[in-house]
């Protein structure tokens, strides 16, 4: 029986190393359990949490073209409800949950009718507006550059 990704399978712990645990599978092959794969808690120490010599149940994650097999214990356990997981985390608790809020949408900005304006209010503005439009580009560009410095030379 050919080993194939989704398949859980039993399995002997052979080698336990930092960054993961080596388990024999059936039909002498071995693949690799990554630390991140072990549980869904945060492991500090694998050898803390597996022994070598330990029968563990490993689903099979990836078959690499070169014969590497990456396997997980966790994903052979069901996940636990989010918000219920034991250490980790920041201490504070589950989130409190988001209310949806509407979507925003663009609405003009009110603006004064253009007949009751002077032609020296009417410029006045376009002054205003253009400089601030200038000034919002040269912001966008120069944090594009990373800051903006003076040649002196």
């Amino acid at each position: 029986m050919a080993l194939q990704v989704g398949d859980i399978l039993e399995g002997k712990v052979t080698g336990v190393k930092p960054f993961g645990a080596f388990v024999a599978l059936p039909e002498n092959k071995t693949g690799l359990v990554h630390i991140s794969e072990v549980s869904y808690e945060f492991v500090q120490d694998l050898s803390t949490v597996l022994s070598e010599g330990q029968t563990v149940s490993v689903k099979v994650l990836n078959i690499a073209p070169d014969g590497k097999i990456a396997l997980s214990i966790k994903r052979t356990q069901p996940a636990p409800e989010r918000g219920q997981r034991q250490g980790g985390g920041n201490g504070r608790g589950p989130r409190p949950q988001r209310r949806e809020a509407p979507p925003r949408v663009w609405q003009p900005k009110p603006s004064q009718p253009k007949g009751e304006m002077s032609f020296e209010d009417m410029m006045a503005r376009y002054k205003t507006q253009s400089e601030e439009k200038i000034a919002d580009l040269k912001r966008v560009t120069e944090n594009r550059r990373g800051g903006y410095s003076r040649r002196r030379g």
